[in-house]
């Protein structure tokens, strides 16, 4: 499945109309989940502003949902800079009047062994992770506060609950992003302001299409990617309960529940949507012996 076609073409579950009026913040939202999460959103009827670093990401992004039906602007940004996001949401809240629903979900991860991992590497993973999240949460909450109401939903992931090598940095910051999770959700809740948190289990984005594939062998042949497809499913079957990867519609059915009225009285939890995977405790791809 295609980042162009995440949710588009997956059965709507929830009415339409469900979110009509809302604006919805993804942050890293031109590509992937964000995107998946983008355009259940604007199927809905909110207003969704994606936000990245890459320009041509979100804009590619914006235009696919408007040429879907739906309403979208962009928004470039770098959450590591606390001053960048306060400027971008200022943007916002004068072009669209409110901001109903923030997504954290602009994240950097790369595989790679801990006892030499760069400062700049560990840095820069822990600062859009969790600063990132932080920043965006923190400069949303005013237009929430004047609402009397609002929803983040912060990305984070399965790793940490088990340990993963080769990925210390990253789930060092999306257990950060946990924690931080919790906390506002109790520091917020008198304001309207209901903070909870997805750990996505594996979903074939572009990112796990390459731990799957070998390097190019010494002679220049190029991986079979037939044979990736093949140890992918095979994974699948062997490694999640549910017998399937997951897709990008899957984690945004549940930012869509968390943002309907249903998620009222939800805040301060995280939740799981992995199939079972992390359940079963297997060993990252690159690690089996």
């Amino acid at each position: 499945m295609s980042d162009a076609t995440a949710a588009n073409d997956q059965p709507l579950i929830f009415r339409e109309g469900l979110l009509d009026g809302q604006v919805a913040l993804i942050t890293g939202g031109g590509t992937g989940i964000g995107l998946g999460i983008a355009q259940l959103l604007a199927r809905l009827g909110a207003h969704v502003v994606v936000a990245s670093r890459k320009a041509e990401h979100v804009e590619s992004a914006a235009q696919s949902i408007r040429a879907a039906g739906g309403s979208a602007s962009s928004e470039t940004v770098d959450v590591r800079d606390a001053e960048q996001v306060q400027a971008m949401v200022a943007r916002i809240e004068q072009a669209q009047g409110r901001i109903d629903l923030l997504v954290n979900n602009a994240a950097g991860n790369f595989y790679a062994p801990s006892e030499s991992l760069s400062p700049n590497a560990w840095r820069s993973v822990i600062e859009i992770d969790l600063f990132g999240t932080f920043f965006c949460s923190q400069a949303v909450l005013p237009a929430m506060k004047r609402q009397g109401r609002g929803r983040i939903v912060s990305i984070s992931m399965t790793l940490h609950y088990r340990g993963w090598p080769l990925m210390a940095h990253a789930t060092a910051a999306k257990a950060g992003v946990d924690a931080l999770t919790r906390t506002l959700a109790i520091e917020w809740a008198p304001y309207g302001v209901r903070m909870n948190a997805i750990a996505p289990g594996p979903i074939p984005t572009e990112g796990v299409r390459r731990a799957f594939t070998p390097p190019p062998s010494a002679s220049g042949q190029v991986p079979d990617m037939f044979a990736v497809e093949q140890a992918m499913t095979s994974y699948a079957k062997k490694a999640i309960p549910a017998g399937r990867w997951g897709t990008p519609g899957d984690i945004a059915n549940m930012v869509a529940f968390l943002a309907s009225p249903a998620g009222d009285w939800i805040t301060g939890s995280i939740f799981v949507v992995d199939g079972g995977e992390w359940l079963a405790r297997n060993p990252a791809p690159q690690m089996q012996r």
